[in-house]
């Protein structure tokens, strides 16, 4: 398995990022990896942690739910070795001009067949308990991904609004009560906004910022799952912010309010030019 990836990113691609807010990689990781997170995932699913959640509504076919926390509470190891030796954090810190990287969760969504919840729209950074511009997420297909099975769609360039929005609850209910204002409905605004959408093979992955506003369909098909694996990572401007009523974590990180990230539920993972890179 390699722990560089197979080629390297290109400038263009980092203008993208920066400029879209959303990024389609494609030939990063090797078999290795792929073959290894999809045996890893699927032991999971059958050995759910604390942290799972199903996001279906009774009476609704198929399932749609995640786990998070993964790397830190399973027995198999290969969650922490993707986290740690795969070439995820090195892709977060070149896309987001960062010298140092922290893991702030990994997590699994999957779409079984016939799982007909969206995903709703919303932006990632308001639901954690951070401060900072520097947040991505690198979501890792382990099923071919189209609009039929859940692609995700991304508002390129909602990342440069300036706003952050009330997160928005997967369960359909008010939990989020934050002081921030809704989410526009995307939905209706179809027209007047650029979408992005891609096609994925298993084993290519999406990067997106934690503001860029996204969303998914439900997976319309009979027979083809919609696997991701997603690790969150934060750069050199976060800070920890913890607040009332967002997304909870595993445990309290032991860390004071406005700290860097450091700590063995935050670990960093990379700090270029320093002998501590790949160790927590």
């Amino acid at each position: 398995m390699m722990q560089q990836p197979s080629r390297q990113i290109t400038d263009d691609e980092v203008s993208a990022f920066q400029e879209n807010g959303a990024l389609c990689l494609r030939g990063l990781f090797d078999a290795d990896w792929l073959e290894r997170l999809r045996d890893a995932v699927d032991e999971r699913i059958a050995n759910p942690g604390v942290m799972r959640r199903e996001f279906g509504k009774d009476g609704k076919p198929g399932r749609f739910y995640d786990d998070t926390f993964i790397w830190t509470t399973s027995s198999n190891s290969t969650f922490r070795d993707f986290a740690f030796n795969s070439p995820a954090a090195g892709i977060a810190a070149r896309l987001m001009r960062s010298t140092r990287i922290n893991l702030l969760f990994d997590q699994f969504l999957i779409k079984e067949p016939g799982a007909s919840e969206r995903t709703p729209w919303h932006h990632d950074i308001p639901y954690w308990p951070v401060s900072g511009e520097q947040v991505c997420s690198l979501w890792f297909a382990l099923d071919p991904v189209n609009a039929e099975n859940g692609a995700v769609e991304y508002v390129k360039g909602s990342h440069r609004w300036g706003k952050r929005f009330l997160a928005q609850s997967f369960f359909g209910d008010s939990r989020y009560t934050e002081d921030l204002p809704k989410i526009p409905d995307i939905e209706s605004m179809r027209g007047e906004l650029e979408l992005l959408q891609w096609e994925m093979e298993p084993g290519d992955c999406l990067v997106h910022h934690g503001l860029t506003v996204h969303g998914a369909p439900g997976n319309s098909t009979q027979g083809v799952r919609r696997r991701g694996y997603i690790t969150r990572w934060c750069g050199d401007d976060v800070r920890y912010q913890p607040r009332a009523n967002i997304q909870p974590m595993l445990r309290d990180p032991g860390i004071s309010a406005g700290a860097p990230l450091d700590c063995d539920l935050f670990p960093r993972v990379l700090n270029r030019g320093s002998s501590n890179e790949g160790h927590s």
